[in-house]
């Protein structure tokens, strides 16, 4: 029996990277009737991140790729390849391999990159736009019983979503090199997608074993499809704004399994988690009933937030991000998208109280935005007191809205993926370079260094906005060398060194002390939490003094809180984090 592969390409190793698109439409063909006597469907997923850590090129990875599909599967019918702007040029240069060396496959693209624009796959003999659910049976089922699904010198098949950016000779087609993205055309014709799905009518790849719930270290949950906003950035600017919810029966199903397995962490893809409040903390206490042990990741919208389901979201183990993207109205019009600053701030303060984990995600290089702005909405996030703040530059994505627009909106951007902004009317070069590196440092002392609970705390004596103090941080990073990845442990020797320095360059010397035990007693927390790890710790402080209130102000502090030289021990109890005075 013949054998189609359907392949993923992960950007990282992480319990994040799982390849559930490939999934699904594996999960999908197992499930069509027809081909229970005809074909086999497996499944190929492996991580780009550890081809790059044995510092192999993209044209070895590939070659790589394409033996192990070749040594694997000796009888293929189909190969299809889950597209995304991160895996794009490594798995078209697989796909050229292998029809080099078999012309006969059949290789197939589709996913959000080949939604966007499926002409430009030339190296495929078919593309799919939309969802693929049910266009790939459909599609396999022609091919397997020969029918011809071609138009004549035409990019368009029989079948609705379908697309031949080859003829039959293997040259390119005609209308696929008239809308081929061969650097920027001034209109990408839209093309027709697959019709959309009664989600009732989609397996889970879960439930029906495609996917292990343990081999990842995390999964995927899809509670539903589509988006009622349209960020013109964003797929979904094109996509379904009518919201689907996959059935309760079945997520109650897929919950169950993942509690069964002891899975540690679900990352839930909802852009929009909390657009129904009712169905919302309808699955929270599903949630809480049936996986209390599990740490599960939402995306939400911060103007959905109130008291009772910032108290929702406080009583079940779970994390929230906020897409704030900027923090100006005026620019964030440009993107489609609308901002009360007051009421941002109001919803959050609920989360605040409530206890609430959240985090927050910011751009760089909107239209309309500068260096001075981007910095202005790095200072009013942080002020914010979020659990991370994630730093992206702004990628003009085919296929969206903004990749119409984007010209008149004065945006030069990079013709291949990952599509970024390379500077703007409002945001030259130069400044979109001294964003990337303010992101990283932010990223290296934030985010890496777990500063969420002292940051605003050390910043205060010196009197600087977070913006300069990163600013800063990033030049002493440059001045010493440092790489922009690196451990928890690493992050927090290089805010303790160079707090020391701004300290010391205000004549704050009087500070360094407290500051430092913040820093290494949090770190320590921070740490457990995070990994469980056990540590001692040297203080000049006595640990509860350090983690009241109190300690908001270093200099009511220091003048006010006695010392106490001690070595502390820092430990995960049943009840979370907590230390213990070993001596002093």
């Amino acid at each position: 029996m013949k054998t189609v592969l359907c392949v993923a390409a992960l950007v990282e190793t992480s319990p994040q990277a799982v390849p559930l698109g490939a999934a699904c439409i594996v999960s999908a063909l197992k499930s069509t009737s027809f081909f229970n006597d005809t074909l086999n469907f497996s499944l190929l997923d492996f991580s780009i991140e550890d081809f790059q850590k044995k510092g192999k090129t993209l044209s070895e990875s590939a070659r790589s790729v394409s033996e192990k599909i070749i040594s694997e599967n000796k009888d293929l019918f189909a190969v299809c390849f889950s597209i995304y702007v991160w895996n794009r040029t490594l798995l078209e240069t697989v796909c050229a391999l292998l029809k080099k060396n078999f012309p006969g496959l059949i290789c197939i693209a589709g996913g959000p990159e080949v939604t966007a624009n499926p002409a430009s796959f030339t190296e495929f003999d078919y593309a799919v736009s939309g969802w693929g659910e049910k266009t790939v049976p459909l599609l396999l089922r022609s091919l397997y019983e020969k029918e011809n699904i071609l138009i004549t010198d035409s990019l368009f098949t029989k079948i609705p979503g379908v697309y031949a950016p080859l003829k039959n000779d293997g040259n390119r087609n005609e209308d696929a090199r008239l809308l081929g993205l061969n650097g920027h055309p001034a209109t990408l014709l839209p093309l027709p997608r697959s019709a959309v799905l009664d989600l009732q009518e989609i397996s889970s790849p879960w439930l029906d074993g495609t996917l292990n719930p343990q081999k990842y270290g995390g999964v995927l949950w899809e509670l539903a499809r589509g988006c009622p906003f349209k960020c013109s950035y964003c797929y979904e600017s094109k996509g379904e704004q009518k919201i689907q919810y996959f059935p309760l029966e079945r997520l109650e199903k897929e919950l169950r399994l993942f509690s069964s397995y002891k899975v540690p962490q679900v990352f839930v893809l909802d852009p929009t988690y909390n657009a129904s409040k009712k169905r919302a903390l309808e699955m929270l206490s599903l949630i809480k009933t049936i996986a209390p042990d599990t740490f599960f990741y939402f995306e939400a919208r911060a103007e959905f937030i109130d008291r009772e389901l910032a108290a929702a979201f406080a009583s079940v183990n779970c994390s929230l991000q906020f897409g704030l993207q900027s923090a100006d109205a005026s620019v964030l019009k440009n993107v489609n998208r609308s901002f009360d600053k007051k009421v941002f701030e109001k919803n959050i303060g609920f989360l605040n109280k409530s206890g609430a984990v959240f985090g927050f995600d910011l751009i760089y290089g909107l239209p309309g935005d500068t260096l001075q702005g981007f910095c202005a909405s790095l200072d009013f996030a942080l002020s914010l007191y979020p659990n991370n703040l994630e730093l992206f530059c702004l990628s003009v994505l085919p296929g969206t809205d903004l990749y119409e627009t984007a010209q008149s909106l004065g945006l030069t951007w990079m013709a291949c993926p990952p599509y970024h902004v390379v500077e703007s009317t409002s945001f030259s070069a130069k400044d979109l370079a001294a964003a990337k590196k303010l992101s990283e440092a932010e990223d290296i002392f934030y985010n890496s260094g777990r500063a969420v609970p002292w940051f605003l705390s050390v910043l205060k004596p010196l009197r600087q906005k977070p913006s300069t103090f990163l600013r800063e941080f990033a030049q002493y990073l440059e001045t010493h060398s440092v790489q922009t990845c690196c451990s928890s442990q690493k992050a927090r020797e290089l805010q303790l060194c160079f707090v020391r320095n701004k300290y010391a360059s205000r004549n704050l010397n009087r500070l360094v002390s407290v500051a430092e035990d913040l820093i290494v007693l949090n770190g320590a927390l921070g740490e457990a939490t995070a990994t469980g790890t056990e540590s001692v710790v040297q203080l000049h402080y006595h640990p509860d003094d350090l983690m009241s209130g109190y300690a908001a102000d270093l200099d009511f502090f220091a003048k006010n809180a006695g010392k106490f030289a001690n070595r502390t021990k820092v430990f995960v109890s049943k009840n979370g984090p907590d230390w213990k005075i070993l001596g002093h």
